[in-house]
């Protein structure tokens, strides 16, 4: 063959935008699905299993909270759809802080040459009980072929072992013995097909079908209280969805059969609409009523509020709803 006739595709880089064009919205949910986490594992040599997405920190929120199968400990994973900056670089390094993580993975577009060197002095730097990873997600394509993915790992620490987390305190302990009965409870009842893992958490989300908003369970051990609430993140229209619901108050209410306490901390960005009660957390021989009741009434939320919040008019974000932190 003439080799002057061989013909070669050309390669190309692609906007990932094109085919995630928003962050939180598209890429996040798609990087916590099964089947594509498990790509992010076999770069990093992690095995990971996704916790929850859109995980509350104060005001913020961290994209991806993963556990590392083979020690438990969590890892914060921090998503940017662009040019790596100091703002998602503080955001992660606090998320890591807060929840106690064993790593932080910070997945971006495009790294600059200064948090790459960053990130490597965090692991040169930071004690063995944090790794950090920086990783650029990449779409490569020959002229019109499909994408195809490729997580490029730019910053690692070398022969790294995520350590366990440390022994549980008497309060995590309950609280992760009441969600393993709940969990239990509420599959044996066939409310939904599946459910995520139990942890020593404060909380315990329920998917509704709808990005941002979903059943949130509390396990209150200091006060001794237990409750459901419907979560309304303020980045995808909180404070509008409130509103709404609000206007069906009565009609509400008389399905769930009780008065609920709408928007009990007015303050806070996002929103929540409760219904609680006073318990005995530590008499374990009234779990099995305990565990009934927050069943029964996530049974109730979810048959209430479930076809409303997927008729609410979401699309046009008023004003007030705009998130501070985007």
């Amino acid at each position: 063959m003439n080799q002057n006739e061989i013909n070669l595709g050309e390669l190309k880089l692609l906007d990932v935008r094109t085919i995630w064009p928003n962050e939180s919205s598209d890429f996040t949910p798609w990087l916590a699905d099964d089947k594509n986490i498990a790509r992010l594992s076999d770069a990093l040599g992690i095995e990971l299993e996704v916790e929850s997405t859109e995980v509350a920190v104060g005001p913020y929120a961290a994209d991806i909270l993963a556990r590392d199968s083979g020690t438990g400990a969590y890892v914060v994973i921090e998503n940017q759809l662009g040019k790596t900056d100091h703002d998602h670089l503080g955001k992660a390094i606090t998320y890591a802080a807060v929840l106690s993580a064993g790593a932080v993975v910070w997945v971006a577009s495009k790294f600059t040459e200064e948090h790459r060197k960053a990130i490597d002095w965090l692991n040169d730097n930071s004690s063995d009980d944090v790794a950090f990873y920086g990783v650029q997600i990449e779409l490569w394509q020959i002229d019109s072929s499909k994408p195809a993915l490729r997580f490029n790992v730019l910053s690692r620490r070398g022969e790294v072992t995520i350590k366990p987390p440390a022994p549980l305190s008497d309060a995590r302990k309950l609280q992760f013995d009441w969600w393993t009965e709940f969990r239990k409870a509420l599959l044996a009842k066939k409310i939904i097909p599946s459910a995520r893992a139990a942890g020593p958490r404060y909380w315990f989300t329920v998917a509704l079908g709808r990005t941002g908003i979903h059943i949130s369970n509390i396990c209150d051990t200091y006060n001794n209280r237990i409750g459901v609430r419907l979560y309304m993140r303020y980045k995808y229209c909180g404070n509008a969805a409130l509103t709404q619901l609000e206007e069906q108050k009565e009609e509400i209410e008389t399905e769930i059969g009780k008065p609920l306490i709408w928007n009990p901390n007015p303050d806070a960005w996002d929103k929540t609409i409760l219904f609680e009660r006073e318990v005995n957390l530590n008499d374990r021989k009234r779990w099995p009523e305990y565990v009934d009741w927050m069943v029964e009434v996530t049974e109730k939320f979810m048959s209430t509020f479930g076809p409303r919040v997927k008729r609410l008019n979401l699309e046009v974000v008023a004003e007030s709803d705009e998130d501070p932190q985007e």
